[in-house]
């Protein structure tokens, strides 16, 4: 498949990302792609509401290695494609659109990185194509759906409450404004991070991701979201190969899920940091060195 043009970055963010950028169609709509390095392919899937720029410090940290880093921004966020239709937004859809920009890169069996939403939406395609996993790296992420008589965390019945949220996620940028408040640090998210991190939904119209995204977590347990949480579930508990957990302590939206992602994937070690939620930003070291075990495992 041949790339579609790719959009040009203001000076101050292109510095910041030194990295091969490229633009596929997936289903009629673009998805932006970087890539760093050369080697065995690693795929790291940020979530809600960041995007590629997510890896950056990751990906410098594994500069020496023979990986071929693939960082996606997921359709509605980054630079990819936003359409304005929330109802678009899907687990499956996700993973859909995720399996086709594999297929254009043509990318052979990799080691997925998945944080936030993106450890759901890679979890998912690997369900359908267990073959491209060669090992599983999860950091600050779900893989399964909530236990019976679980409360929704207060971000996410937030993003529930009618109107309020609305204008809360479309008019004043939330959360994207707010990243720092779920860090260990809240510096580590400030000046130009933060900015980089609004910029590409600085346009009211094109901010329909990050509500519709935060309302595809489970409130209840017929959620639509369910059955493919519980399909990730699967994929996970009958995964035998390399894995790794990299878990910030000190994040308010997920840092209480570790437990139960322990049991799922019972070979994989776990890093424990006193990083927020958003830790590629506080602790892109212990993430890259739990890639670089998982792939040299993965792949000899």
């Amino acid at each position: 498949m041949d790339p579609l043009p790719v959009p040009p970055l203001p000076e101050w963010l292109a510095d910041l990302l030194p990295f091969a950028r490229f633009r596929f169609a997936v289903e009629g709509r673009g998805m932006h792609v970087m890539t760093a390095g050369t080697g065995a392919p690693v795929l790291l899937l940020h979530g809600n509401p960041t995007w590629g720029f997510l890896w950056r410090r990751v990906a410098a940290a594994l500069a020496d290695a023979p990986l071929r880093l693939i960082m996606p921004d997921l359709v509605g966020l980054g630079l990819s494609d936003k359409p304005r239709d929330p109802s678009l937004h899907t687990l499956a859809a996700h993973a859909r659109w995720l399996g086709g920009l594999v297929e254009a890169l043509e990318l052979p069996p990799l080691v997925f990185v998945g944080h936030d939403w993106g450890g759901p939406i890679g979890l998912r395609y690997l369900a359908d194509n267990p073959r491209m996993a060669r090992g599983v790296v999860l950091a600050n992420t779900v893989a399964g759906p909530p236990r019976p008589g679980f409360r929704p965390t207060a971000f996410h019945r937030f993003a529930r409450m009618p109107l309020v949220s609305t204008v809360a996620f479309r008019l004043f940028g939330f959360p994207q404004r707010a990243l720092h408040r779920a860090q260990g640090d809240p510096a580590s998210i400030r000046g130009q991070i933060a900015r980089a991190y609004r910029w590409p939904l600085r346009r009211l119209a094109d901010r329909t991701a990050p509500l519709a995204l935060a309302r595809m977590v489970p409130d209840s347990l017929q959620h639509p979201t369910v059955p493919g949480l519980e399909r990730c579930q699967r994929f996970v508990e009958g995964f035998s190969g390399p894995a790794a957990i990299v878990w910030g302590d000190r994040d308010p939206v997920l840092g209480r899920a570790l437990g139960r992602l322990q049991k799922m994937l019972p070979q994989a070690p776990v890093t424990r940091t006193p990083a927020g939620h958003f830790l590629q930003e506080e602790v892109p070291e212990a993430i890259a060195d739990a890639v670089r075990e998982v792939s040299r495992q993965a792949f000899g």
